[in-house]
């Protein structure tokens, strides 16, 4: 359950991620009220998995799969460039996050 949870934290880090851009500054209320609800919702729920989870994974998964995901949403629906070195950043990403995850817990 704690890593739906976390699971759940980062769809939310991202969402309110996206709002901050769509807020435009915060000179757009919906997106702006999004940002503080999201980033609120994905700390809670990042709180609650850290009952479960050793911080120094469940953090750099957070924030890992929250930036890989970003990139990809600035790509797919905001028209960023995606340049091999930026490709290749975000498989890094993606791999020390899976290298986290495998070298289990030490206690």
């Amino acid at each position: 359950m704690h890593w739906l949870t976390l699971m759940g934290a980062i769809v939310l880090e991202v969402m309110g991620t996206t709002s901050m851009k769509l807020s435009h500054g915060f000179t757009r209320l919906w997106p702006s009220i999004g940002v503080v609800v999201f980033y609120g919702a994905s700390l809670t729920l990042l709180t609650l998995a850290l009952k479960k989870l050793d911080v120094s994974v469940a953090y750099a998964i957070w924030a890992g799969l929250g930036t890989a995901l970003i990139a990809g949403i600035g790509v797919v629906y905001f028209g960023e460039a995606l340049t091999w070195v930026r490709a290749i950043s975000i498989l890094l990403i993606v791999i020390g996050v899976v290298g986290l995850n495998l070298s289990g817990s030490p206690h």
